[in-house]
């Protein structure tokens, strides 16, 4: 196996999306000993993360809580600022972007919350909250807003979308407050979303609905998507490709169908467990998981999950593995970092 330092895509066009060595490092209240020396304590949030999307791609970001995944997604659109690294969208490193730029760039990139209920201000209409990023970016009179207000509440499954347009969020249900708020990221065009757990909180029953809408933005706007969610089911439901992460490292990355039904990382198996059995075309032998998650502020030298996997041996603990790309075929995940990638594991 050749060593790289990037998730790759299948396409070979300009990738739309192209992070390099990204960080994100919170500094924490230091241990006496720490002060005495004068040495600072640094939580890696997001370590070193590389990877791509392209334009009309739908990129799946899993790992549990405390993974990184949000914070990664929020550095994508500079709702927090790196440490270090590069974030090229467009062929611009948008880390280098002043103020009045980041505006404009936002027209270009939108997010999509995870809780409907506090996305959305109570007080205001539909119609107010959908318009609201037009007038932000001073575009169009106010029958050209309403026009195309009307049309991202269509898009977003809000039809016919005048009768919606003076409720409060209050008359509406979860799933429609849901797509109020996928209405508000449309309504400028963005060439990129970023969805992170936009299901988490909705019944079941309109789970589906949501996700299809990310499927025709895809089809029909060429839009690229990073879909950011420890809901393994629903990746593979929509995903092209999915990135999984731990403790702010990429751990595996490959087609989705390969991730989630042919896992290579000891992790990723471990969260394939969470899933229903209904989910899964076979059911997963329960792995031994013994010994405690590291401390995200004192990382060990190696794997770090290394405490956890019952792989795992002297050099796992000593070396820390590199996301490496693999040539096992079709049916495997395109990078793994692991010194002992999982083989033939169908599941």
């Amino acid at each position: 196996m050749s060593i790289t330092t990037k998730p790759e895509s299948d396409s070979d066009s300009q990738a739309l999306i192209d992070v390099n060595d990204l960080s994100k490092l919170y500094e924490t209240n230091q241990s006496i000993i720490s002060r005495l020396f004068g040495e600072k304590e640094y939580l890696r949030a997001v370590d070193n993360v590389s990877f791509e999307i392209q334009q009309g791609e739908i990129v799946g970001l899993a790992g549990q809580s405390g993974c990184g995944k949000s914070t990664l997604g929020e550095l994508l659109v500079q709702l927090q600022e790196p440490s270090s690294g590069e974030i090229i969208i467009d062929g611009d490193d948008i880390t280098e972007y002043s103020s009045s730029e980041l505006k404009t760039f936002r027209r270009k990139c939108q997010v999509i919350f995870q809780d409907p209920y506090e996305a959305i201000n109570p007080r205001f209409t539909v119609s107010r909250i959908v318009s609201e990023p037009l007038k932000i970016h001073s575009i169009g009179d106010r029958q050209e807003r309403t026009e195309r207000t009307i049309k991202a509440l269509n898009d977003a499954g809000l039809s016919p979308a005048e009768e919606y347009l003076g409720s409060f969020p209050r008359e509406l249900s979860g799933g429609e407050r849901q797509r109020v708020n996928i209405a508000r990221a449309i309504v400028l065009e963005p060439d990129f979303l970023i969805a992170d757990e936009p299901v988490s909180m909705l019944d079941v029953s309109v789970r589906t609905g949501i996700l299809k809408l990310f499927e025709k933005f895809k089809e029909e706007m060429e839009m690229s998507i990073l879909y950011v969610s420890h809901d393994l089911s629903t990746i593979n439901y929509l995903c092209d490709r999915t990135m999984i992460m731990y403790l702010g490292k990429v751990v595996e990355v490959g087609k989705t169908r390969n991730v989630i039904h042919y896992p290579s990382h000891p992790y990723t198996k471990t969260l394939l467990q969470s899933v229903p059995d209904t989910q899964k075309q076979t059911d997963i032998t329960e792995e031994s998981v013994q010994g405690e998650v590291p401390d995200p502020i004192d990382l060990p030298p190696g794997c770090r999950y290394a405490s956890w996997c019952s792989y795992a041996d002297e050099k796992c603990e000593r070396d820390e593995p590199l996301l490496q790309q693999r040539d096992d075929g079709e049916e495997a995940s395109d990078q793994v970092a692991c010194h002992y990638p999982i083989e033939n594991n169908a599941v």
